[in-house]
């Protein structure tokens, strides 16, 4: 029927014997009768199959013509794309492409939902320079390849180093498409464009459009609807875009990066030196053309060792300029973004260095620039759009090491001389100042902030100030040791003073045993008598919960002692005998602990110190349970809950709720040591709660653990089961001593 007809010819002809017209046509088919007009004068390609099978039903052909038609259809479209000459290209394998599972599975999402006629999916795979967009990209469609007959394209943008001009692509894909240049001349760019989305409806193609520079290089070249595919890759999001799905990509894990690197090297060599490899993956930052690098190196210079490679990206000075391979060069893939970005967005980038912590808010922009915050966001925002700077959706912004890296190089060679050391002052000012005014939320007679002050952050609340000190304390410990490095000595006191309550609420965070410590160095050279008593009672207080160094933990509070004497201060006295009760404790030495929790009682009292008489009773209290005293223990830990309700209690807040929280869990532990135990679960439930509500996790575990112990000897096995498992949960907030009772205990106790 057709020999070597195109299928446009084998269309009209069986029309015209048919007796049907284009109209007619149109109406028994259901194709429109532009579409037949177009095929028939081959203006369009051929269509699909389901298109030609509609057309054979509309002309009411016998099976054979049908499947000749068809088979027509077929062998005028071709099933792969190839390459020509100015035109897109077909995507190229990617050979060692390693991990990237999720973000796979996405993609193939799109191209699931664009099969299945849900429309035309687009998808934005978005990130920083380095990070393997291209390459995932192009992974992706080989994958997928076979699920597009109508082709699959690769056209590069150039977005970052001389763009491509929008009309220069749509006559590279319509080219592609089989259009012909007499066709093209017909055409203005608009139409073109119309006609580039026309053909992508009709077909099934997948099109990867590399290296966008912004949304309006892109948005005329993509799918109106239909069942093709486009995917997108550019350093920026291109959040002007509508209705596309969006991929942001970062640094490979750690695993993956690792893997890459091994199937570079080939796994005998990598595997004989696995930690030096896993080094180079953390030094790279694990992104993927640094590890590309790294990993072309050791290939064409076998002779190195990978440990030679690890201590030449050791030196931060000299990382980036290492890692460069022949036109591979991470420094340079930085450089084209960054040379896009304005005067203030360039500024910020190289100040965002300087940021001490993992990641950061706007308000470290501000501090950084002098800004207020709302400005500095709009500025960073900038940077995210250039694919400089990650965004999460916290309100929270990394930046990534080796960005990091080539942003400093960048602020010294370019910042105005003393620039720095005025936008590092400023950082550590901010930082500092809202730490100390944080940590007060939680210090009797401080509390909320005064209203003249006027911070970058909200500190409205004490969960606000909690929330504060926890998140930023990479960056406000980096700037307390920044100052202590300068001899800014009374800044460092100040600091730690206000952070003292709050230490007590969250014991084991990790860095308060520096914090105290860095302070009474400070008070040392301030040669304060008063001072140093101060910060080295901080400093023994918490040597022996947080690192169980209970005979240092003696010797500062018995320096504390000779200090406070010195300056003639009964409360700091008190506070120095205090704090060597807990060691003697753990350390056996019961009678020293007595004999100085008695002490510190008197002085307490002598000096009208509410909170460290509470304190030093329920260590009295403690003691005497300890040398069997134990319903003298009783009447003490009764006198400070007796205390703390009695009206106009000088004793209030948060405070008051934890040390009546602290002597009701001491109750129970009374009762418990005298055998009432049903008493003794009734007092650690009420500690439990309270603990749990205000907030002092460290001692809601440790009364988890006590009601546990107290449970299993009433023979309630499975409550004790549950409680001990929420201790084990609080994980690292916890006395790591007490999660090892907990676990022993659990292990011990028979199977659920």
């Amino acid at each position: 029927m057709s020999g070597e007809r195109p299928f446009g010819v084998v269309l009209r002809g069986l029309r015209q014997q048919c007796r049907l017209t284009m109209e007619e046509l149109a109406e028994a088919s259901g194709v429109s009768v532009r579409a037949i007009g177009d095929m028939e004068r081959g203006r369009s390609r051929v269509p699909q199959r389901r298109t030609v099978v509609a057309l054979a039903e509309g002309l009411g052909l016998a099976d054979a013509e049908r499947e000749e038609l068809l088979t027509v259809a077929r062998a005028a479209r071709p099933t792969r794309a190839v390459a020509v000459a100015g035109t897109a290209v077909p995507p190229r394998s990617v050979g060692d492409f390693t991990g990237r599972g999720r973000e796979l599975a996405l993609l193939r999402e799109g191209a699931d939902r664009s099969g299945a006629g849900a429309g035309g999916a687009v998808s934005v795979v978005s990130g920083p320079p380095g990070c393997g967009k291209t390459t995932l990209a192009l992974k992706a469609a080989a994958d997928l390849a076979d699920l597009f007959p109508d082709g699959c394209f690769v056209v590069d943008l150039h977005g970052v180093a001389g763009p491509v001009d929008t009309g220069e692509a749509l006559l590279k894909l319509l080219k592609a498409l089989g259009v012909s240049e007499r066709r093209l001349a017909q055409e203005d760019a608009q139409g073109q464009a119309g006609l580039l989305r026309a053909l992508l409806g009709e077909r099934r193609c997948l099109v990867v459009l590399d290296n966008a520079r912004d949304e309006g290089q892109v948005r005329p070249l993509l799918p109106a609807g239909g069942r093709s595919l486009v995917f997108v890759t550019s350093r920026r999001p291109l959040s002007g875009l509508e209705d596309v799905d969006r991929l942001a990509l970062s640094e490979m894990t750690q695993a993956e990066a690792v893997e890459l690197l091994r199937r570079i090297l080939g796994k005998e060599r990598a595997d004989a030196e696995a930690d030096a490899v896993a080094r180079v993956a953390e030094l790279c930052g694990r992104l993927p053309l640094a590890l590309r690098v790294a990993g072309n190196w050791l290939t064409v210079r076998s002779g190195w060792s990978v440990e030679h490679l690890v201590r030449r990206l050791a030196d931060e000075e000299r990382r980036l300029g290492a890692l460069a391979a022949g036109d591979l060069r991470v420094e340079a893939a930085f450089e084209l973004s960054y040379r896009q970005l304005t005067a203030q967005a360039a500024r910020m980038l190289r100040l965002l260095s300087l940021v001490p912590g993992p990641d950061m808010t706007a308000a470290y922009g501000a501090a950084l620039t002098a800004t207020d915050v709302f400005d500095a966001e709009d500025v960073m925002e900038e940077l995210v759009e250039a694919g400089l700077l990650q965004a999460a959706f916290t309100g929270r912004y990394q930046l990534h090491d080796l960005l990091r890296l080539f942003a400093r190089t960048r602020l010294s060679r370019e910042q105005e001389p003393g620039e720095r050391e005025a936008a590092e002052d400023r950082l550590r000012t901010w930082l500092l100042d809202t730490a100390t005014v944080a940590g007060r939320w939680y210090e009797p007679g401080y509390g909320a902030p005064p209203s003249t002050w006027q911070g970058l952050v909200p500190l409205e609340s004490a969960e606000e100030a909690r929330v504060w000190l926890e998140n930023e304390a990479p960056a406000w410990l980096a700037a307390l040791r920044g100052a202590a490095a300068r001899g800014e000595h009374t800044r460092v006191v100040e600091t730690a003073d206000a952070m003292d309550w709050f230490a007590s609420r969250s014991l084991y965070l990790g860095h308060w045993l520096e914090v105290f410590r860095l302070s009474s160095e400070a008070a040392a050279a301030l040669d304060d008598p008063y001072l140093r008593a101060v910060h080295l009672n901080y400093y023994a207080q918490v040597l022996g919960p947080c690192e169980h160094r209970y005979r240092e933990g003696i010797e500062r509070a018995d320096e504390a002692l000779k200090y406070a004497r010195r300056a003639e201060d009964a409360a700091q006295q008190g506070w120095a005998l205090l704090n060597a009760i807990y060691p003697h404790r753990q350390l056996g030495e019961i009678r020293k602990g007595f004999d100085k929790a008695r002490a510190a009682v008197e002085l307490f009292e002598a000096a009208g110190d509410h909170e460290g008489w509470i304190d030093a009773v329920g260590a009295y209290g403690a003691t005497l349970r300890d040398l069997g005293r134990v319903e003298e223990a009783l009447t003490q830990h009764q006198r400070i809950v007796t205390f703390l309700s009695t009206p106009g209690c000088p004793v209030s807040g948060w405070t008051a709720d934890t040390y009546s929280a602290a002597a009701t869990d001491a109750l129970g532990s009374d009762c418990a040591a005298l055998g009432r135990w049903r008493e003794a679960v009734g007092h650690y439930r009420h500690a439990v709660a309270e603990f749990q509500r205000i907030g002092v996790q460290h001692r809601e575990a440790e009364a988890l653990l006590h009601l546990g112990e107290a449970l299993i000897e009433l023979g309630e096995t499975e409550e004790a089961r549950s409680c001990l498992r929420k201790a084990v949960a609080l994980g690292e907030v916890a006395d790591s001593e007490d999660l090892k009772n907990v676990q022993s205990i659990l292990d011990s106790l028979p199977a659920d």
